[in-house]
């Protein structure tokens, strides 16, 4: 631990010497390289990467800081890290297709899909359950630690599938990851094909999502940053988990390039009809009909000036992400990092792009 600690001191030294070497700029990038750089050394942040998107290209993308301390690893923009919830939204992804192609109902029974899961005492449907309305439970204890491999999306299922709701379908707002394993059951029912080669063979190739993957843990994946935990000014190694058990819920990993590309694929090419995009990214109401602000896997929110945004946040054991686009600035910012805890990643990502909306 000592030997970690030394490194880490290294880190913030090598941080602060390279914010000297970028400090002299006056673009854009320069500008938020210091925010980025400050933020870090405030909230001790062993590594970051970040990646801008306007108009449909990238414009800016570098990484900051280690992808791994103990080896001396620095992140790049190739550097994956788990992307938590923002696994949803790109999972959503996958709904709007079938939803195109005519092989999913949203509003039907629950069961019309995965004829497995138990009745409960109300009717629970996909857009309920996608918008954190259907009453399922989210985790309890140290489920989110969970290190059990879960070989098929079903016996994901059985965590959850014998509680009782939480309360009626559409009265309340609950979040709600175990929700998405159910999701991902309806994808594989409504497209015939299991859940991670539907996603790889026709989401994540289509949106130019190269090196976004599940995080498997009988492979070996190249570019993996390490995962930490900082408290109190020290850095720890987090335990080992096994995401089989929430795949669409919060088991990727991929780089904030692959982030990017995402919201590019869905607004530049016709992966998604314009209608079915704006049903997923619409907010869902509750029955007293109060907005919930979020939709199906999409998080709607607004910046100081009232510019619209629309996106999602993640958190993953020893990681978290944070990505949102600017329909109308036609502006994304997508940022991951190694380590669970520190700093407001959704005020970062806002203060990045105004930087590059000038």
């Amino acid at each position: 631990m000592n030997q970690l600690k030394h490194i880490y001191i290294l880190i913030l030294l090598f941080i602060f010497s390279v914010a000297g070497l970028r400090s002299s700029g006056s673009g854009p990038e320069a500008r938020a390289s210091r925010i980025i750089e400050k933020f870090m050394k405030t909230h001790k942040m062993p590594g970051l990467s970040i990646t801008v998107g306007k108009e449909g290209e990238i414009i800016w993308s570098e990484g900051f800081g280690f992808a791994d301390v103990d080896k001396n690893i620095s992140v790049t923009p190739q550097t994956r890290f788990r992307i938590g919830s923002v696994s949803k939204t790109v999972t959503s992804a996958a709904i709007g297709r079938l939803i195109d192609q005519d092989k999913l109902d949203l509003n039907a029974p629950i069961q019309q899909y995965v004829a497995s899961f138990p009745e409960k005492r109300w009717p629970i449907t996909t857009r309920q359950t996608m918008g954190h309305l259907a009453g399922i439970r989210h985790y309890r204890g140290k489920e989110m630690l969970s290190n059990t491999f879960y070989p098929n999306i079903a016996s994901g299922l059985s965590i959850f599938d014998q509680d009782t709701l939480l309360h009626e379908p559409g009265t309340k707002f609950r979040y709600s990851s175990y929700g998405w394993n159910l999701v991902s059951a309806v994808v594989e029912d409504a497209s015939g094909i299991d859940f991670l080669a539907y996603m790889e063979d026709t989401v994540f190739i289509a949106l130019g999502m190269e090196t976004l993957m599940a995080e498997h843990r009988d492979s070996t994946l190249t570019s993996l940053a390490s995962f930490y935990s900082v408290k109190n000014g020290e850095i720890s190694i987090v335990p080992f988990v096994d995401n089989s058990y929430k795949w669409a819920g919060g088991g990727f990993v991929g780089t904030t390039i692959d982030m990017v590309n995402f919201i590019h694929g869905l607004n530049q090419t016709n992966f998604l009809t314009k209608k079915t995009l704006n049903e997923l990214q619409k907010p869902l109401r509750l029955k007293n009909g109060k907005s919930t602000k979020y939709g199906l896997g999409w998080v709607t929110q607004n910046d100081f000036w009232r510019n619209k945004i629309v996106g999602h946040s993640g958190g993953s054991t020893g990681g978290r992400a944070m990505l949102i686009h600017y329909p109308e600035k036609d502006v994304t910012v997508a940022i991951l990092v190694n380590s669970g805890s520190g700093g407001n990643l959704n005020k970062l990502a806002k203060r990045i792009a105004q930087r590059f909306m000038k």
